[in-house]
């Protein structure tokens, strides 16, 4: 073999090992997905483009009018969790007291570009079969972008997604993000077991004092949002359980200490000399 020929097959086999080695390592979804809370507080794009369930082609800052909003990453033709994800969401909206349209509004986008605004109309379709008054409000907005500004939008959420080529789906998380009126990151609800009294402290804290009354203010002095579930938590139950715990254990203390002292009296009478 000649020399030439060394060279060649030398370097067919430096392209092929990384090839080889990427072959070979298995697509992990969880590195794949996640969201980075760092990015709470970030502005929110404004310049973006999106296309909605209209076909209508419209900026991210004219949707965002000083509601806050309630945003949601997904991709319509999703064949596991985002149509239970928008389904839930639209079920707690139901019982939540403020008023789409009125008080905050809800944006949905796809982060595949392969999806135009005939799947975000499917998915509208889906919605108005159970929900028709949320679903038909005009504070409803189903986009649809390109791969740029899909990815760009993500980005500025801390939210993390890959396209797994041999399942051919998308590795994501499913979260809900409330956005402030002026367009800031306020809070993430993780997955599908928020609640309807979640929705609503998320929107009262986002709105920054515009939405809802005193008491709904007041809401959130009673209670906590906990990061790491995704959830907010009651500052008063969690007060009633530190203060009952304490009870117990000053009763535990009582008790033993007053069983104690009799037991060390009464082996004192037994020890005492009796006079005959």
């Amino acid at each position: 073999m000649g020399l030439d020929a060394r060279w060649f097959f030398m370097g067919l086999l430096l392209i092929g090992a990384p090839l080889v080695a990427a072959a070979a390592t298995p697509f992990d979804p969880f590195a794949a997905a996640g969201i980075d809370t760092r990015q709470v507080g970030a502005t929110l794009p404004r310049d973006l483009t999106f296309v909605d369930q209209s076909g209508r082609s419209v900026h991210l800052g004219d949707i965002l009018d000083k509601r806050p909003t309630l945003l949601v990453p997904v991709y319509y033709r999703c064949p596991n969790v985002c149509g239970a994800a928008l389904s839930n969401l639209f079920s707690q909206l139901e019982n939540v007291p403020y008023k789409l349209g009125a008080d905050y509004q809800v944006i949905a986008f796809s982060f595949d570009p392969r999806e135009h605004d005939d799947a975000a109309r499917e998915e509208l379709e889906k919605l108005v079969k159970h929900w028709p008054r949320l679903a038909h409000d005009p504070a409803l907005h189903l986009l649809t972008a390109t791969a740029e500004n899909s990815t760009a939008l993500a980005g500025v959420l801390g939210f993390g997604y890959r396209f797994d080529d041999v399942q051919q789906q998308y590795a994501h998380s499913s979260a809900v993000a409330a956005i402030t009126g002026d367009g800031r990151l306020s809070r993430w609800l993780y997955g599908l077991g928020y609640q309807a009294s979640d929705l609503r402290l998320a929107l009262t804290e986002a709105g920054q004092g515009r939405l809802g009354a005193v008491k709904e203010q007041l809401l959130l002095l009673c209670y906590h949002y906990d990061p790491s579930s995704g959830t907010y938590s009651s500052r008063i139950i969690v007060l009633l359980q530190i203060a009952g715990t304490c009870l117990v254990l000053v009763m535990g203390l009582f008790i033993g200490g007053s069983l104690l002292h009799e037991r060390t009296r009464s082996r004192r009478d037994l020890e005492a000399p009796r006079d005959d």
